[in-house]
């Protein structure tokens, strides 16, 4: 991968690279000496210094659509890979990622965790029935044999014809036992992170409605319950009960992840219940407690925005995946975008507060990956695929990643996305964890730029000039997961948002920030303003830059230039449009310039010409999570 970069900007670079990481210099009167004024800004924080990017929904072969797609690497091999070791991959390629994970929560799904795993080793609790030899037996064979065993065992999975109960607590204790055990193996407080988690698999006749479960806790806990599975329950509802039990039994803490909904056909942020009941404030108060933030991007598309939802933003139509459900069983109607992707989401959800006084879908956003290879490589020139059978190879991009009776998504409409990144205290679980539950983490489609954003009332133009944007930003305001209310007689809100670019990726093309809000009729409505924009472009007086930043990509070498776009961005933004009566959210939007998608790398290391309809080009991004404004 070749860049130019200037010296100047390399100057800029590391001089801003500690500006965006710094937060409050806040006075602590216990721990000075009275009328002392100190003379250093980084003493007596309080706050989040440190931006962390990991993984929440990463899967190895211990998951049965996994192992079944020929994922041989196991907990030991994801760990490995995650903290910056060198993996052979399943299909043979020698695999190590560019820069290691601060953190990743490994969730392996808990219906028929580690079957595969024994089918394939002979574990004697499957060998006592007929399948569990024949399968073992053709596993060891390999060849058409094992692929037969492999479709014959999630073909019976996926019907619910499966020899074994999928939530038999004899065969899933030692399972997730070792699971926890291994996340106790590798958690290095202050170092690396390893969550205990895993995947509830809920799907509604295709529908997908898959959550993270992240334990804040340690196996003392986690080992006194067995995950939640879809042979228990499909209804949210019930997966918060479990949750709930589990902390009135454990005094532990648990979050749920909803996973991107873009496969789930109207229904991840519904305007009813699972069950078919309307929205009530309970159900509102649950969610919000349990799920306080929802998955953006990962592999499967990008489901920030949709160009049938947001026909005014240029950049909504990315990475999309909108033509039906899970298992294909069930085409996309526009009716039911609404219901799955995170602005509309967001938009729904003041709705609901307006009639509820309480708002269900009040998240944070991230990203993650859903690797199903035991690797989130996810970097554009190092991109692993999904799963096993689409590794890195010249025939995946015309693979058919997911097919069914209303189409198929090819390969090649794969997404090298996402991470998700937390403003932590410091890396352990308990301070990720906090501030997950706070919201205060962002969303990249794989890019590790870092964005600050705070909302208040009294940012001014001199806090943009400072090389410490987070000192103003607690100082005046809240981060990104925070509340505005009753705004201040004659004001509008104000908000500090810095970006600084992935030192191996783009420049910056610009910074946007997205408002929805309820109108004066109980509507929710939704507008982008670009903020800030790098160059000598302008913004115009509707707020908006239509000027493109431009693109240096050279698609047959798969190279760019960082001749254009900036290094970093940093702006201070007032609401031109405020109504202090309506209900509304803000959330920033960072963009870089153009680089090669992970298919022009794949073009050029394979010599193979990539499908006229394939995307060559990207525009990474970054999306924060919201600041909410309650009249």
């Amino acid at each position: 991968m070749k860049m130019v970069t200037s010296c100047l900007a390399v100057l800029i670079l590391f001089s801003c690279s500690s500006a965006l990481a710094t937060t409050s210099a806040m006075f602590d009167k216990e721990h000075a000496i009275p009328g002392k004024k100190e003379f250093s800004p980084y003493v007596n924080r309080s706050y989040p210094t440190n931006v962390y990017f990991g993984d929440t929904h990463l899967h190895t072969s211990l998951s049965m659509d996994a192992g079944t797609f020929g994922n041989r690497l196991g907990l030991d091999d994801a760990y490995q890979f995650v903290r910056g070791g060198e993996v052979t991959a399943s299909k043979g390629f020698k695999a190590k990622l560019g820069e290691p994970l601060d953190f990743v929560v490994i969730a392996d799904h808990s219906d028929g965790m580690g079957f595969f795993d024994m089918f394939a080793t002979g574990d004697p609790s499957v060998m006592d029935k007929d399948e569990g030899r024949r399968w073992n037996k053709a596993i060891a064979e390999g060849g058409q044999a094992s692929v037969d065993a492999a479709l014959e065992i999630i073909t019976l999975f996926s019907q619910d014809k499966f020899p074994w109960p999928t939530n038999d607590p004899e065969l899933m204790k030692p399972v997730w036992h070792e699971v926890v055990e291994a996340a106790e193996k590798y958690n290095d407080p202050g170092a690396f992170t390893a969550f205990i988690g895993y995947e509830w698999t809920s799907l509604v006749k295709g529908n997908n409605l898959h959550r993270v479960v992240i334990y804040r806790d340690g196996q003392i806990q986690a080992k006194q319950t067995l995950p939640f599975t879809l042979a228990d329950s499909a209804d949210p509802e019930n997966l918060w009960e479990a949750m709930q039990r589990y902390e009135d039994k454990t005094g532990g803490d648990l979050l749920a992840i909803p996973h991107n909904g873009n496969l789930a056909n109207g229904i991840m942020f519904d305007v009813e219940t699972l069950s078919g009941k309307p929205i009530e404030k309970h159900y509102a108060e649950l969610r919000q407690k349990w799920e306080p933030l929802y998955e953006t991007t990962q592999i499967k598309g990008d489901g920030e925005a949709h160009p049938l939802l947001s026909p005014d933003d240029e950049f909504s139509d990315y990475e999309t995946w909108d033509l039906g459900n899970l298992d294909m069983s069930q085409a996309k109607t526009d009716d039911m975008l609404a219901g799955e992707y995170a602005r509309s989401g967001l938009k729904r959800g003041l709705e609901f507060e307006e009639k509820l006084g309480v708002n269900p879908y009040k998240f944070g956003q991230i990203g993650s990956t859903d690797s199903h290879t035991s690797m989130p490589a996810v970097e554009e020139n190092n991109f692993f695929g999904k799963h096993s059978g689409v590794e890195p190879s010249a025939e995946r991009a015309m693979h058919v990643t997911l097919g069914g009776e209303q189409g198929k998504i090819m390969g090649y409409q794969m997404a090298s996305s996402g991470y998700a990144a937390v403003w932590a205290t410091e890396n352990t679980r308990e301070a990720i964890f906090d501030a997950m539950a706070r919201k205060e983490t962002y969303a990249t489609t794989g890019s590790r730029m870092k964005v600050r954003f705070f909302g208040g009332w009294d940012f001014s133009d001199e806090d943009s000039f400072s090389r410490m944007p987070a000192d103003a930003g607690y100082k005046k305001g809240v981060p990104m997961g925070g509340d505005l209310n009753t705004a201040p007689e004659g004001k509008s809100p104000t908000f500090l948002v810095a970006a600084l670019k992935d030192s191996m990726s783009g420049n910056l093309d610009r910074i946007q920030v997205i408002k929805g809000w309820i109108d004066k009729d109980g509507g929710s409505r939704e507008r982008v303003y670009d903020v800030v924009v790098s160059g000598s472009r302008e913004i115009g007086s509707d707020g908006r830059c239509l000027t493109p930043v431009g693109n240096t990509v050279n698609i047959e070498k798969a190279t760019w230039t960082n001749s254009i776009g900036a290094p970093e961005l940093i702006t201070v933004w007032s609401d031109p449009d405020f109504d202090p009566t309506q209900r509304a959210f803000y959330y920033a939007r960072v963009l870089e310039i153009p680089t090669p998608r992970w298919t022009a790398f794949e073009a050029l290391r394979f010599g193979i010409e990539m499908p006229a309809e394939a995307e060559m080009v990207t525009q990474e991004r970054a999306y924060t999570s919201p600041i909410w404004y309650t009249p």
